[in-house]
């Protein structure tokens, strides 16, 4: 007599109630076991790879000049500049969004904040309006994107535009010097902490809360969850248009801060100042591991990205090569760094 056969057994769907015993994969650890072991990005372990094959070429290439402190010194220091931007930058993209306008909004709040009439509020009158115009302008931004429904790419592409043109506006061509002195010696060697500038300092503190940010705080998840799926994200309860504002802001914050650092390390504000750095920041980010589709973002591979762009950038002045090989050097980094996003994501589908 046959023996009835259970839909389980026949491949459908368990019975309601019942509970199948769970198979372990295979090579998967389980339990306290895979809970104390330690996880590992080989991103970035791949970035930190790169970054010590740039330092022994620069080491050999160019011993005393390249591992010289003061050196040393001045590529974190322009590492720091672009390296807030790119933090701003990171969160914006992890969101599906994109900004094209960072480097006009440093440039805004640079001269904004150079003016005559803000210097003579002194080194708070500075820092305060630079924070202030970049947040200004990434509140424009983001009511753009987020209420007027435009697509990033195009209202960011607008503020690009129209904040190189105010900050040409302000500034007539010319440069506007500071005058401020303690705004200056931020700059100085005799400002430096242990050997570590201040302006390295102010870029780790905003690294550290920007990973916090984004990995500790329900913000960060949000925005990740943004990323990846909007309407999913909607229908869980986000509200979607506010997050999408508050990351422009964020953004704008991150320029109004870049824009003070960038006063310190050149004394000056002008209109030229952040000059192509939205494209420096995206492209930190992508290689950093940041999906430029949005849905995963990270903060260390995009300061490993930033850190690896300005290793390059100095070794090949140090050498005396050309701007145009530099730049290929970098697109080349650039499409090897999306493939490998492409190659990663497809094994993930598999």
């Amino acid at each position: 007599m046959t023996q009835p056969v259970s839909p389980a057994q026949q491949g459908g769907r368990p019975d309601r109630g019942s509970s199948p015993a769970p198979v372990p994969a295979a090579g998967k650890e389980n339990g306290p076991a895979r809970a104390f072991r330690p996880r590992v990005d080989v991103r970035n372990l791949s970035l930190l790879g790169v970054l010590a094959v740039l330092v022994a070429v620069g080491g050999i290439t160019e011993p005393d000049a390249f591992l010289d402190t003061g050196n040393l010194q001045l590529v974190l220091t322009q590492a720091s500049v672009i390296g807030v931007v790119t933090v701003g930058m990171t969160f914006v993209i992890t969101s599906g969004g994109i900004d094209l306008s960072v480097g006009a909004m440093v440039a805004l709040a640079s001269v904004w904040a150079t003016t005559v009439a803000t210097q003579e509020y002194g080194f708070a009158g500075i820092a305060f309006t630079a924070v202030v115009v970049g947040l200004c302008a990434g509140l424009v931004n983001g009511l753009l994107v987020a209420y007027g429904q435009m697509v990033p790419f195009i209202a960011t592409l607008a503020m690009l535009a129209s904040a190189r043109g105010l900050a040409l506006q302000i500034t007539d061509g010319r440069t506007q010097m500071v005058t401020v002195q303690s705004v200056l010696d931020l700059g100085l060697p005799d400002s430096y902490v242990l050997g570590v500038p201040p302006l390295v300092m102010m870029f780790a503190a905003v690294t550290v809360i920007g990973w916090l940010l984004l990995n500790r705080t329900t913000f960060g998840r949000r925005t990740v969850a943004v990323g990846g799926n909007a309407e999913a994200a909607r229908l869980a309860g986000i509200d979607v248009r506010r997050q999408r504002l508050l990351l422009y802001l964020l953004s704008g914050l991150c320029c109004g801060i870049a824009a003070f650092m960038l006063i310190v390390l050149a004394g000056s504000g002008q209109n030229t100042n952040g000059n192509l750095y939205e494209l420096d920041a995206i492209a930190a980010a992508i290689i950093g591991g940041t999906l430029l589709s949005g849905g995963r973002g990270t903060i260390v591979g995009s300061v490993l990205g930033v850190l690896v762009f300005t290793t390059i950038t100095n070794i090949f002045a140090l050498n005396n090569l050309q701007s145009d090989v530099q730049q290929i050097a970098k697109g080349a980094i650039i499409v090897a760094a999306v493939l490998v996003q492409r190659r990663t994501a497809a094994q993930g589908e598999t």
